[in-house]
């Protein structure tokens, strides 16, 4: 998960012991395809990666930095006030770097480190429960992470001219997001309902408030919408569920699919995305937007088309074809509402 201020959507975090062969069993990846899925931190990887700095960039899931760095560009988008100058590019940049390998970074570093029991069982070929890295060099990475990230939001702070830290509490503010949904007691997710919502938060409204913070001022109307969004990246959040299933019931974790079953919670899924989607939709009706509202529309008819080719009809074989096809129509969505709140001045 990445709870940063500035942190789409997790590759699936762990593989279901039931299914370790779903990909590849009937075309096994090449050595060389192999090791990318190792470095990028993505499920069905193999062990025997030996460098130290390798493995710590595993360990950060750089899969998962896109859709962050995303939000950031979204956030930059419905501000209004993004500039294309040189040095509204590099900023922005740097604030993709908040978003992505630092703060993201150390968020899926500290997941793996409180996950070490369940990739043990789910992912053993992980760095941690296959012994790669020790539990010291985990933590140093972790501290290390965040606070250059919190360094680097105070330094766009200053940049922005805020007299209030808001990037900065964003960062601080995500960082202990993160650390609460991996870690006990409370270690929400546990709870499929509160830890999901989290993690959508984490991927859609943070990163999409720092975006916005650092050329705009931050409102209301975009912290209720962009939290609204995030039911939707709650049902994104479900689909990395279902491969951890025997894992998660052995440990006690709720998830959605644990609670409801794999059809129910499928189901749930979906609905959660579409429902939440073309809510969005309809408030851009609301605003006069009419124009960006049915280019939501029309990208969320082809995620509708692949939930029904792909997911409904097995979300445990064909989750991450699923989110290959479906997820970049929800990805372009975000933007599309991005610039029609930036256009219409919210």
């Amino acid at each position: 998960m990445s709870e940063s201020s500035s942190s789409s959507f997790p590759e699936s975090e762990s593989t279901s012991p039931s299914t370790p062969a779903v990909e590849g069993a009937d075309a096994p990846d090449s050595p060389r395809t192999a090791k990318a899925r190792q470095l990028l931190g993505m499920k069905g990887a193999q062990p025997g990666e030996t460098s130290i700095w390798k493995i710590r960039l595993q360990l950060m899931k750089p899969i998962t930095w896109i859709p962050l760095m995303w939000g950031v560009i979204c956030g930059a988008a419905s501000s209004g006030q993004f500039v294309w100058t040189l040095e509204n590019v590099l900023i922005s940049a740097a604030c993709m770097l908040l978003s992505g390998p630092l703060m993201t970074g150390y968020t899926q570093t500290l997941n793996d480190f409180y996950d070490r029991e369940i990739d043990a069982i789910n992912e053993p070929y992980r760095p941690i429960p296959s012994g790669a890295i020790s539990i010291p060099q985990v933590i140093t990475q972790i501290l290390v992470l965040l606070g250059a990230g919190i360094a680097l939001a105070y330094g766009l702070d200053r940049w922005a001219g805020h007299p209030f830290p808001t990037i900065t509490l964003l960062a601080i503010g995500g960082a202990f997001l993160a650390y609460i949904y991996s870690a006990p007691p409370l270690k929400l997710k546990q709870n499929g309902w509160l830890g999901n919502y989290a993690l959508g938060a984490s991927y859609i409204a943070l990163p999409w408030w720092t975006g916005h913070a650092l050329f705009g001022n931050l409102n209301w109307t975009i912290v209720l919408l962009t939290l609204f969004y995030s039911l939707a990246g709650l049902g994104i959040a479900v689909v990395n569920d279902f491969k951890s299933v025997e894992g998660d019931r052995q440990l006690g974790l709720n998830s959605l699919p644990v609670m409801f079953g794999i059809t129910t919670a499928a189901w749930i899924c979906v609905l959660m995305i579409d429902v939440f989607q073309s809510g969005v939709a309809l408030y851009l009706m609301l605003i006069q937007q009419n124009l960006y509202a049915v280019l939501l529309i029309l990208l969320i008819i082809p995620q509708i088309t692949f939930q029904d080719m792909y997911f409904l009809r097995d979300p445990l074989k064909n989750d991450v074809k699923y989110q290959a096809s479906a997820q970049p129509f929800l990805v372009f969505g975000m933007l599309v509402t991005a610039l029609a709140l930036g256009h219409a001045g919210v």
